[in-house]
């Protein structure tokens, strides 16, 4: 079967929480119609039970719009559901034994701050890492910040896609024109937007700019 094909370009990363089940279900397939390309699950702290079943609908949504589903920290999960792969964080399972856990065939993605965290995660077999956080953010209002100079050497020595993370929306996009990387992942730029569609189409707009200035160059 292989391993899923992915584009990294515009990577939504759900909210940690599911206070409406059918809101939080209506905007991630509102996301996905508007031109989401990855959707990563991401419910912290939550039980296996009940991150299996939410992960189920979401799954049944992606699966709709034929867009890999990623797995944020559990390995266990991300194999009951069959989903594309797993992301996980520093202080997560090493990408090496989530590689021994999954198989060859999974998708694995791995938070990275600094050039030495991104080569190990390159040694340990990531497929693709997430870099930041680029701009301050609500969603971890503590996560340590990695500058534009640093996400540019970690893009030119690393092997694997690199998508930038952390405070992301349309008015910032720009700023990240010249830095290798090959999409961004947002959270709050899409989950909490009043209009979803309108949120996604203008991030996938600063996408398209990033990548035509990066070929014209």
């Amino acid at each position: 079967m292989g391993k899923p094909v992915i584009d990294l370009s515009l990577y939504l990363v759900t909210s940690a929480a599911v206070a409406d089940e059918a809101h939080f279900l209506q905007t991630v397939d509102t996301a996905l119609a508007a031109g989401v390309t990855l959707v990563q699950l991401r419910q912290k702290p939550i039980d296996g039970g009940a991150y299996y079943r939410i992960g189920q609908k979401v799954k049944a949504v992606t699966d709709r719009y034929g867009v890999p589903l990623i797995i944020d920290d559990r390995v266990d999960v991300a194999l009951a559901l069959d989903a594309a792969g797993v992301h996980v964080g520093q202080s997560d399972l090493p990408a090496d034994r989530v590689r021994a856990l999954v198989g060859p065939e999974k998708i694995i993605g791995v938070s990275a701050k600094s050039l030495t965290q991104a080569r190990q995660a390159v040694a340990d077999s990531a497929d693709y890492l997430g870099v930041g956080a680029i701009f301050p953010t609500q969603t971890k209002e503590d996560a340590e910040r990695t500058s534009m100079a640093d996400l540019r050497s970690i893009t030119a020595a690393v092997p694997i896609p690199v998508v930038a993370i952390g405070g992301i929306k349309e008015a910032n996009t720009a700023q990240l024109r010249g830095t290798g990387i090959a999409g961004i992942s947002v959270v709050s730029a899409i989950m909490g937007a009043t209009d979803v569609a309108e949120a996604v189409t203008g991030l996938r707009r600063q996408v398209a700019e990033i990548r035509n200035w990066r070929s014209a160059k």
